[in-house]
């Protein structure tokens, strides 16, 4: 199975690059203390480096704001998932442990500043990818029974016309929830050139942590120049 990003996404975003591990065999049902003691030691490290500063003000945020206004969404209204998640961090909210890829997802972003999404891929209809939205989209929000429709014209992430994150990296659907039962996922670093580096970073170590968990894993990146990645493992 593909996932990949259309041609319309790089024209509103040129420099976008998604860091990608195809996960297998995860054991989503256990605790793992180092992956517990990663989150702690991850937040901890953000209320630090955030203190007395106002988050969406600092240059990590920056790249995701900019991106948010050409695109003609309001990041302040509409906050990405990194934002909304470092400003939560340096309120010292704190945050839940949820299970291991949530977790460790989590301690991958707060260490890093880089949104970090996971999408159960057996729960897929046909291919993934991020696209511009259709009529036919629709979204189904966490807790909600209904579905909505979602903007013509937005980046979203989608498999068949269901939307599993709208406004690109604001809000996932409660479709493709994380849980226990999760055994096959994609993980995914949202970014672009300017932290190159750091999605690099990033998707090394959390590689190297899903190989202690015992998965099989295979990583990869799309950009403007290589628009498919194979997740079969």
């Amino acid at each position: 199975m593909n996932f990949y990003v259309t041609e319309k996404v790089f024209e509103k975003m040129p420099d976008v690059c998604f860091g990608l591990i195809s996960v297998k065999g995860v054991d989503n049902s256990k605790n793992y203390d180092f992956i517990d003691a990663m989150l702690d030691e991850s937040i901890a490290s953000c209320e630090a480096h955030f203190e007395g500063k106002v988050v969406k003000q600092e240059k990590e945020l920056q790249p995701y704001r900019n991106a948010f206004n050409a695109m003609g969404i309001n990041p302040n209204k509409f906050m990405s998932s990194i934002e909304a998640l470092l400003t939560r961090i340096a309120k010292k909210k704190g945050m839940p442990h949820i299970n291991a890829v949530v977790d460790l997802g989590n301690a991958i972003s707060l260490k890093y500043y880089l949104p970090v999404g996971a999408h159960d891929l057996n729960t897929m209809d046909g291919e993934f990818c991020v696209r511009t939205a259709t009529a036919e989209d629709t979204f189904l929000p966490f807790g909600a029974e209904e579905r909505e429709p979602v903007d013509l014209d937005e980046v979203v992430y989608a498999t068949g016309t269901k939307v599993r994150t709208r406004r690109w990296i604001w809000r996932q659907s409660e479709e493709g929830k994380i849980g226990e039962e999760t055994n096959e996922l994609l993980y995914i670093l949202d970014g672009f050139k300017d932290n190159l580096d750091a999605i690099m970073a990033a998707r090394e170590e959390l590689d190297a942590l899903l190989k202690k968990m015992g998965c099989q894993t295979k990583v990869g990146l799309i950009d403007k120049d290589n628009t498919v990645f194979d997740m079969d493992i």
